[in-house]
């Protein structure tokens, strides 16, 4: 694999029962690229990315995280590998506080016993907690220290899960559908947030149903189709692929897709 490239699907195979619900996807995702993984309903993209997270072992395949084979490992060691994921589902804990939430994404880093109990917040003002909150006020979240996050608008705790995500200093940030719930203003600042990450050296995979915000952060995009990989390119060629366009819409583009209310799969 080329050393520009964060992170390879090969040939992934991926069988439930007998439903076959990815079939044989590779695709590469070039460093520092930020890159969507999109599709109908029921494409497989969450899927995917159980199997690139280790949520979810491989029937066939592999996954390689700069030119090392992860697919064998835990999801946990994926993660101190350098791959970090929010889910489709937010995963928050309610009852703690925005800082508490971001300090659990900082557990990936303990190595040792001591290490592990350090982010509990034994010291109020720890560097543990010091970095939660400056990851929170770059996203733009301010927040009352001790208000739970059960209390807050679901489109904050969906911020505040991708900013527990880059606790564990990703390499690869893999973000599902990161925009859902959010109104437009927040959409923006998410948008410009994720860029602001990426030109810090991430590269991110996005599963998104918001075709305004995968044109507007992505550069490239996978296309998937009932578990098949249908367009691999940049994002400004998507909308005039003709598999794509069949897939989504029949006859209609993706373009106008974009300009409709769309529905999480």
């Amino acid at each position: 694999m080329a050393a520009d490239v964060a992170l390879e699907v090969r040939a992934a195979t991926k069988s439930f029962g007998g439903l076959k619900v990815i079939e044989d996807v590779s695709f590469a995702v070039p460093r520092g690229t930020r890159m969507a993984l999109i599709g109908p309903n029921g494409a497989g993209k969450t899927t995917l990315f159980n199997l690139i997270s280790g949520v979810y072992a491989l029937d066939s395949g592999s996954v390689l995280l700069e030119g090392s084979a992860i697919d064998a490992l835990p999801a946990r060691a994926r993660i101190r590998r350098g791959l970090s994921r929010s889910f489709q589902n937010i995963r928050l804990m309610p009852h703690l506080s925005a800082v508490e939430n971001v300090m659990l994404g900082q557990h990936a880093q303990a190595l040792r016993v001591a290490d592990l109990l350090s982010p509990v917040g034994w010291l109020s003002r720890s560097r543990w907690v010091r970095e939660a909150e400056e990851r929170l006020a770059e996203a733009g979240l301010v927040l009352d220290p001790g208000t739970v996050v059960s209390s807050l608008p679901y489109g904050i705790r969906k911020k505040i899960e991708v900013v527990r995500a880059l606790m564990s200093h990703p390499r690869v940030l893999m973000l599902d559908e990161p925009a859902a719930g959010l109104n437009p203003r927040e959409t923006a600042e998410l948008c410009a947030f994720l860029k602001t990450v990426a030109a810090s050296g991430v590269t991110l995979l996005v599963v998104e149903h918001d075709m305004s915000f995968v044109h507007e952060l992505c550069e490239q995009v996978v296309v998937l189709n009932f578990g098949r990989k249908i367009y691999d390119g940049p994002i400004a060629g998507v909308q005039h692929d003709p598999a794509v366009r069949e897939a989504y819409l029949g006859t209609r583009s993706v373009a106008q897709a974009s300009r409709e209310p769309s529905h999480a799969a």
